[in-house]
């Protein structure tokens, strides 16, 4: 068991407490909240569990031996120093930072204390995005050709960040986590400040890849739709990943093959033409079992504390996506 504590209790804090006091393998000691409210809530549902309204107060306390940053993003670089200095084990939350040389920086000094760095990229836990990935890895989809994905609500709005930083980092790494972290050779972004001027609520993300694989996610605070979904078209097969959908995964039989035909056609100018053949086959909705994401990557955090495992959500998968989120400006 390793001893615990957690920065920030707001808006998706409570969930990591949760699941932490949840967890047989994690003593949550302590938490900390610039917030009187906040402990008030932390004292009211955990009365073991000691609050600071000083994060330092937490940081310096030597017996405690890792700590999970859910702060605005603006504090994440900041925070996850002084943890890592301070000798402590890091889960920051998505982004890890707002800058990739910032993540850097994370990054050697963790290594230099030989301290475990990981991002809250919580949907690289989730089972129906790991199906996904088994699928692309058995050759099953073909080729990808493109992805596309919707990420939109009416709401929550924030005012530190914009829907692309709020938002994209989700689909962007589960997107990294299908391709195995293959750079983009481009990437561009459309959006719109409707509600605050500055802070882009829409926004269209369009990513180009090696081998003409392209993706484009959307992302708003400005829709009539609750939606979470994203689709792979592949050579082979199609497949939506639809996490808000009691049927997470749908995958369809379906694609165009092209066949090349010799003899008499309507071509004139040519002795061969191709023609098109259309595949509609089977549609396949497996049954994809259950568990919390986060705490799978709660589960996942103090195994590669104790076990010493290769993280999944590393300082390089955090480069990766706040890479193209820099880069598309």
């Amino acid at each position: 068991m390793i001893n615990i504590g957690q920065i920030g209790v707001g808006y998706w804090g409570p969930n990591i407490l949760r699941n932490l006091v949840s967890n047989p393998n994690t003593n949550i000691t302590s938490v900390a909240d610039l917030s009187k409210d906040r402990g008030d809530f932390v004292k009211s549902m955990y009365p073991d569990i000691k609050f600071y309204l000083n994060p330092l107060d937490l940081i310096n306390n030597e017996d405690i031996d890792a700590i999970i940053i859910s702060t605005p993003v603006h504090t994440h670089f900041k925070l996850a120093m002084d943890c890592l200095n301070a000798g402590k084990h890091i889960l920051v939350e998505k982004p890890m930072a707002m800058k990739s040389d910032e993540i850097d920086q994370i990054e050697i000094l963790s290594k230099e204390k030989n301290l475990v760095a990981m991002v809250g990229h919580t949907f690289l836990f989730n089972n129906a995005v790991r199906y996904v990935k088994n699928l692309i890895e058995k050759g099953e989809i073909g080729d990808i050709r493109y992805i596309y994905s919707q990420r939109t609500n009416l709401g929550r709005i924030r005012n530190d960040i914009d829907a692309l930083w709020n938002l994209a980092p989700h689909d962007i790494s589960i997107i990294q986590y299908w391709l195995n972290d293959i750079t983009p050779s481009s990437q561009k972004r459309e959006g719109m400040d409707y509600v605050q001027d500055g802070i882009e609520d829409v926004v269209f993300l369009n990513i180009k890849y090696p081998n003409d694989i392209i993706a484009n996610i959307h992302v708003s605070w400005l829709d009539p739709h609750k939606i979470r979904k994203m689709t792979i078209v592949g050579t082979e097969k199609m497949v939506v990943y639809d996490d808000l959908s009691e049927n997470k995964i749908i995958i369809y039989d379906k694609g165009i093959d092209r066949m090349a035909v010799l003899g008499e056609n309507m071509d004139f100018d040519s002795s061969s033409s191709e023609l098109f053949n259309y595949r509609s086959g089977d549609i396949v909705m497996p049954k994809i079992d259950w568990i919390e994401p986060l705490k799978a990557e709660i589960e996942h955090f103090y195994d590669c504390i104790t076990k010493k495992i290769k993280c999944l959500a590393d300082t390089k998968n955090a480069r990766s996506v706040v890479n193209i989120l820099e880069n598309s400006n």
